[in-house]
């Protein structure tokens, strides 16, 4: 399936893609959801995301959460722009090409221009990376 199809796919189920003319729209794509428990976000992945190893590159996981957690952080604290001071990683699992994994971010404190985020990346029931991050608030 193309990116193209994969977008479809998702907008079809409810969810919403990032427009983006650079590095993520090469890297994804990446769909999100907002509800009443925060933003909910998606990646399923494909051949292009594969290592040597034949599984998911690492640098495109941590993409998705950097595209994850910058998003939660303008769209929870009603910032207009915020950009990464810190992404932690920790992969626990490999993902495997086709898998999808989720993540939903969560606010664990934010102030006047700093905020704090933290989630677990999730393929199924199956944890395959915890993320702390720290987001400046561009004011």
């Amino acid at each position: 399936m193309n990116d193209q199809q994969l977008k479809q796919k998702y907008l079809e189920l409810g969810w919403d893609t990032f427009t983006d003319e650079g590095f993520v729209e090469i890297a994804g794509p990446f769909f999100f959801k907002k509800d009443v428990n925060g933003m909910h976000f998606l990646f399923e992945t494909s051949i292009k995301h594969q290592n040597r190893n034949h599984v998911l590159q690492g640098g495109a996981l941590t993409t998705f959460v950097d595209r994850a957690f910058g998003a939660a952080a303008r769209e929870l604290t009603q910032a207009n722009k915020t950009t990464t001071i810190q992404l932690n990683m920790n992969f626990l699992d490999s993902v495997k090409i086709g898998e999808i994994a989720r993540l939903t971010p969560e606010i664990t404190r934010s102030t006047k221009q700093i905020v704090f985020l933290s989630g677990n990346v999730m393929v199924d029931e199956r944890l395959v990376a915890s993320a702390t991050g720290i987001w400046k608030k561009i004011l």
